[in-house]
C-alpha cells in the first residue's frame, strides 16, 4: 500500500512542478540541465500514473506493481463467469487495473503516431526538395529554395538536411549566415528533434491540458537556447544575435512539418504536426534568445547540477522501483 502512496503523490506532484518549471528562468541559465528535468519529469508523471493505477488494482497481491497487476488480470480472467458477485472495491480495482492500462496503451500510441507522421512528412519535404531545392556556393551543406520569404530550418533524420531560403540568403551577410548554419548544425548534432517529439505527442493528445501547453513551449525555448550556445562555440554572439532578429523581424517563411527552425514565422502558427523547435514560439521569446545571447549569466553552479540532477533521477528512479517492488 505504501507504493501505491507513493506514486499517487509523485504522479500528482509531477503536474505542478511541471507548471512551476514553465515559469522559472533559473533552466535558461543552463538549458541542457533544464532539457534533462523536463525529459524525466514527463516520463516521472507516466510511470508514476499507470504505476498507480495499476498498482490499486492489484492491492492484495505481494509481486509488485506490475507483477500483481498481471496476476490479477489472469486471477480475473481464469474466474470468468464463475466467480461470485463482484464487490464495490473489487470493481473499482477492476477499473484501476483498465485505466492503467488504457493510459499505458494511449501514450504509447501517441508516441508511434507522432513519429510516423513527422516521419511522413520529412519525406514528402525531402521529395519536394529533391524537385525544387539546389545547392549554392555561399552556404556550402545547404541546400536553397527559390522563395522571397527569409527561413532557415533543418530536417533531422539519417539523411538530415539544412534548408535555407533565397529571401534569408538575401536578407543576412555571410557572418551571420554562418551563426545561422551553426545553429542549425547543433539541432541536427544534438537530435533535439527526438527531445521534442514526446512533449509535441503529449501536446497533440491533450491539448486541452495548459500544462502540457507550457512543456512544449518552455522545452522548445531551451532547445533554441542550447542550439544558440553550441552556435556561440564557433561564432561570435552579435553575429548570431543580429541574425535571429533579422529573420524575426522578417516575419519568417512557413516552416514544413517535422522540421527545427532557428526562428519560428512570427504571425500564424508552423504547419499542423510541425515539431519546430520553437512551434508556439512568439516575438517575446526570441527577444528573451538575444537578450541571454549579448547579456549571458553565468551557469548553474556545480551544486545546483548535482542537485537538479538528483531530482530528476528521482522522478523516474522512484515509479520505476516501486512498479517491481513488491507491495506491501
Amino acid at each position: 500500500m505504501a507504493a501505491v502512496v507513493i506514486l499517487v503523490a509523485v504522479a500528482i506532484g509531477c503536474v505542478p512542478a511541471a507548471s512551476m518549471l514553465a515559469h522559472a528562468h533559473w533552466p535558461r541559465r543552463s538549458p541542457a540541465v533544464g532539457i534533462v528535468l523536463w525529459q524525466s519529469l514527463g516520463l516521472g508523471w507516466g510511470l508514476a500514473t499507470v504505476g498507480a493505477l495499476l498498482g490499486i488494482g492489484a492491492i492484495g497481491d505481494g509481486s509488485g506493481v506490475a507483477g500483481g497487476a498481471l496476476a490479477r488480470i489472469a486471477s480475473l480472467a481464469r474466474s470468468g463467469t464463475a466467480r461470485p458477485a463482484m464487490t464495490i472495491l473489487t470493481l473499482l480495482q477492476l477499473a484501476c487495473l483498465v485505466a492503467g492500462l488504457m493510459l499505458f496503451a494511449v501514450l504509447c500510441w501517441i508516441l508511434v503516431a507522432a513519429t510516423a507522421t513527422v516521419i511522413r512528412a520529412r519525406e514528402r519535404q525531402r521529395v519536394l526538395l529533391s524537385l525544387l531545392a539546389h545547392g549554392d556556393p555561399k552556404v556550402p551543406g545547404a541546400l536553397v529554395v527559390d522563395h522571397p520569404a527569409a527561413a532557415a530550418y533543418c530536417l533531422p533524420g539519417l539523411r538530415s538536411t539544412i534548408v535555407l531560403s533565397a529571401g534569408v540568403l538575401a536578407l543576412l551577410d555571410d557572418h551571420e549566415l554562418a551563426a545561422v548554419l551553426a545553429h542549425e548544425r547543433a539541432h541536427l548534432r544534438e537530435r533535439h528533434d527526438l527531445v521534442l517529439l514526446p512533449f509535441s505527442a503529449l501536446l497533440r493528445a491533450f491539448r486541452w491540458a495548459a500544462v502540457a501547453r507550457q512543456a512544449q513551449r518552455a522545452v522548445a525555448l531551451l532547445v533554441e537556447m542550447h542550439a544558440d550556445d553550441r552556435a556561440l562555440r564557433h561564432r561570435p554572439a552579435r553575429e548570431l544575435a543580429t541574425a535571429l532578429l533579422r529573420v524575426g523581424a522578417a516575419g519568417g517563411g512557413a516552416i514544413p512539418s517535422g522540421a527545427l527552425a532557428a526562428v519560428a514565422p512570427a504571425a500564424g502558427a508552423p504547419a499542423s504536426g510541425a515539431t519546430t523547435s520553437a512551434g508556439s514560439a512568439s516575438e517575446c521569446d526570441v527577444t528573451a534568445r538575444v537578450i541571454r545571447i549579448l547579456r549571458p549569466r553565468p551557469g548553474l553552479s556545480p551544486a545546483a547540477r548535482v542537485l537538479t540532477g538528483l531530482i530528476a533521477a528521482g522522478a523516474v528512479g522512484v515509479p520505476t522501483v516501486l512498479l517491481v517492488l513488491p507491495l506491501r
